[in-house]
């Protein structure tokens, strides 16, 4: 028998052993290669190569290692091509992505964008990240807790820090403008106790604000990501 070590690469420090029996294990692969994940995914990829081109990172060799393997199946990545976008996210705060994009993507850089934690954590480290490009069906008019509600038992809503990175990505590698209607909130919580939320990216760049979690309004719905198989 075959004891595979597996480390958690999205911010989690847990060591999981699996025992494999080498005759039966095609069904626990779940990693998919980058060149393949690309070919999968088509415009809605953004890389290793896009965020060094878009963002100006300069990976290591530990996070090239890191990013090697694609916590998504074939079979996952297949199923979101159309709806998703795959990340490739670096330790990059909300800040440092303004600063690396251009000024006019974002409409008040000094609301927000400021001194708040949310704005300045630059993360745990490198990450795949599977986003959805329109807020959860439904989801509009809704508290947070509603919302949460309707998530799948594979979803989670990512924080501002992974939506802003991804909405700007994407728009830089493809003139997508993502969240054009509408808000979604992030799991973020500012220092005055309001969720964030982005969205309403148009002409005028992409806008950000908050509010208290327990408010419904027509125009704010959630964000998702899909868990790591």
């Amino acid at each position: 028998m075959l004891s595979l070590v597996i480390l958690s690469l999205s911010g989690g420090c847990g060591i999981h052993r699996i025992a494999v029996n080498p005759g039966r294990n095609a069904g626990l692969r779940a990693a998919t290669s980058e060149k393949r994940a690309r070919e999968i995914m088509g415009k809605n990829y953004f890389g290793i190569e896009e965020a060094a081109k878009y963002f100006g990172v300069q990976p290591t060799s530990a996070e090239r290692s890191a990013l090697a393997n694609i916590p998504f199946s074939r079979k996952t990545l297949e199923s979101c091509r159309d709806t998703y976008i795959l990340v490739a996210v670096f330790p990059l705060s909300v800040n440092d992505v303004h600063y690396k994009a251009p000024t006019v993507i974002f409409f008040d850089a000094s609301s927000l964008w400021a001194a708040d934690r949310f704005a300045t954590y630059k993360g745990d480290g490198v990450s795949w990240q599977l986003i959805r490009k329109t807020p959860v069906p439904n989801s509009f008019g809704k508290t947070y807790q509603e919302q949460q509600a309707l998530l799948s038992k594979n979803e989670e809503v990512p924080t501002a820090r992974v939506l802003v990175y991804a909405i700007i990505g994407h728009y830089l590698a493809t003139g997508e403008r993502l969240f054009n209607r509408g808000f979604v909130r992030s799991s973020d919580v500012g220092l005055d106790g309001h969720w964030v939320y982005v969205g309403d990216f148009v002409a005028g760049g992409l806008h950000d604000h908050n509010d208290w979690d327990y408010n419904r309004y027509d125009y704010l719905g959630v964000s998702s990501a899909r868990k790591s198989d």
